[in-house]
């Protein structure tokens, strides 16, 4: 055994016996929560529970969340009222992605995660933003992780930061012509580059149209072909989608939502080097798979917008560029550097 290999085993041998550990340490809190689980005629055992560093003890089981409150309502595109949720669950703004009881958490869908990977933290900006994002008469509406939730009610957090954090935009929407605009990191960089500073983003697709007085918003986020996720036993590749509705007489977005987009490899071969009209231009039409993970109805100003879109696209600068004409500074750097 080399050196490396000797000290993968090690960080392996390490993680496990954290694990052992927390779940030793909260020895009485799974066994009150099995109890609890037993009075709401819940069959869990041990081997429901286990320990997530980025996350905490979590007890998984099919649709958990609704067994263990029926009174929440699922709408018909699987997202809940936040109002309701805050109504039965303590929401705590420090504490974002999580509705808390007495005897467990509810948490925010993992595909607001890192990579969209249930077991990382949940990216750093959007969230955070959401949770307290309130404004008198908007509707708010959220996806959750139905089938997991944290048993140690504590206010215990794994923390991460990114280089960058948003961007204002100034621009009157109003003018914005119907266009499409297709943005890419610079062709100098490399896969490594590419994957560190623009967290593998292949390519930004962003559409405007309009109707009325309506300007209608529309973004693909497509990341680089190592990014892949399984569904329901199907690889996919995860793309952001946001979608947005802004009203020129009141000058707002009247609505806000965005979701993932699951293409199969040939729909993400196909589509991730053409446009938002890749359906008006070609005779197989794509219609991917969808979820939804949240939504907002009501008005929302153009800096607060932004401010959401460029949370919810967290780690990639090239919404960044979009919004200020120009990459981020650390990025403009990087090319110089490169570039000489």
């Amino acid at each position: 055994m080399n050196e490396r290999e000797e000290m993968i085993e090690n960080y392996k041998k390490h993680i496990k016996e954290q694990q052992e550990k927390e779940l030793r340490d909260h020895s009485k809190i799974i066994e009150n929560f099995l109890d609890y689980c037993n009075k709401k005629s819940i069959t869990l055992t041990l081997g429901n529970i286990s320990y997530i560093q980025t996350i905490g003890i979590i007890a998984t089981f099919p649709n958990i969340v609704n067994l263990l409150n029926t009174s929440i309502i699922m709408d018909k595109e699987e997202l809940f009222d936040f109002d309701m949720l805050e109504k039965q669950y303590k929401v705590n703004k420090l504490f974002p992605g999580y509705f808390i009881s007495e005897n467990y958490m509810i948490m925010a869908n993992p595909y607001f995660r890192r990579g969209h990977y249930a077991n990382n933290n949940f990216c750093p900006g959007f969230i955070e933003m959401f949770w307290p994002f309130s404004i008198p008469e908007n509707e708010k509406y959220i996806s959750l992780d139905l089938n997991r939730v944290r048993i140690n009610v504590d206010n215990r957090k794994y923390t991460e930061h990114d280089s960058w954090f948003g961007a204002s935009f100034n621009k009157n929407i109003g003018d914005i012509k119907e266009e499409i605009i297709k943005l890419r990191p610079p062709l100098e960089l490399d896969d490594l580059e590419i994957d560190f500073f623009f967290g593998g983003t292949y390519s930004l697709d962003i559409k405007w149209s309009s109707y009325d007085k309506i300007k209608v918003f529309q973004l693909e986020e497509f990341k680089t072909h190592d990014l892949k996720i399984i569904k329901n036993g199907t690889e996919y590749f995860p793309v952001r989608y946001i979608h947005a509705e802004y009203d020129i007489t009141t000058q707002s977005f009247r609505h806000f939502d965005g979701a993932i987009h699951f293409y199969t490899q040939e729909e993400y071969l196909l589509r991730r080097d053409q446009d938002f009209n890749f359906n008006n231009k070609n005779k197989l039409q794509l219609k991917t798979l969808s979820q939804k993970l949240f939504k907002i109805n009501g008005a929302i100003t153009v800096e607060n917008w932004t401010k959401l879109v460029s949370s919810y696209l967290s780690g990639n600068p090239l919404i960044f560029e979009y919004f200020e004409g120009q990459p981020p500074p650390h990025i403009q750097e990087l090319l110089k550097k490169i570039r000489k």
